[in-house]
């Protein structure tokens, strides 16, 4: 791979190296060969160039940065892999998610018990069995429909408590 690209105005002729060292000369005018050939050849030449300085760039970033030799983890040596100190806006966000969070499931609990012993089964069925309405609804002698009404009238009752 050549380490530079080719003067503009040196691109009149083509220099190859051979697999075992030997170098060849192609100038145009030699057995057919054009200024478009010689153009040619530099253009593939000047796309490898290209994209081996695109991959040297970035192949530290991506490979060398994660692992070390020795397959460890890198982080410690690598500043853009970590936050070393965490988005306190963030933070509090997290934090008032997760109250909020438990919050609504204390407020579904307690709703939850104030249901009839028909719905609470309903729901029992549904949503910590993971039974399909049809599978209910053929168990109970009922429509689907039925067990849409039920569940419909369950979740309105239980949004108007929460």
């Amino acid at each position: 791979m050549r380490k530079f690209k080719t003067p503009k105005k040196n691109r009149t002729s083509y220099t190859y190296f051979s697999v075992d060292g030997s170098k060849i000369k192609i100038m145009s005018d030699e057995e057919g060969v054009s200024n478009t050939v010689i153009a040619a050849l530099h253009a593939f030449d000047d796309q490898e160039f290209d994209a081996e300085r695109r991959e040297k760039y970035h192949a530290p970033v991506h490979l060398e940065s994660y692992q070390d030799a020795s397959d460890e983890d890198a982080t410690d040596r690598n500043p853009y892999l970590i936050d070393p100190e965490p988005n306190p806006i963030e933070s509090l966000i997290q934090s008032i998610d997760a109250n909020e969070h438990e919050e609504r499931l204390a407020k579904l609990r307690s709703a939850i018990e104030t249901l009839q012993p028909q719905q609470k089964a309903l729901i029992q069925k549904v949503f910590y069995e993971g039974r399909t309405y049809v599978d209910i609804a053929v168990e109970e002698g009922v429509s689907e429909a039925a067990i849409r009404n039920r569940i419909k009238k369950i979740f309105n009752n239980l949004h108007k408590k929460i």
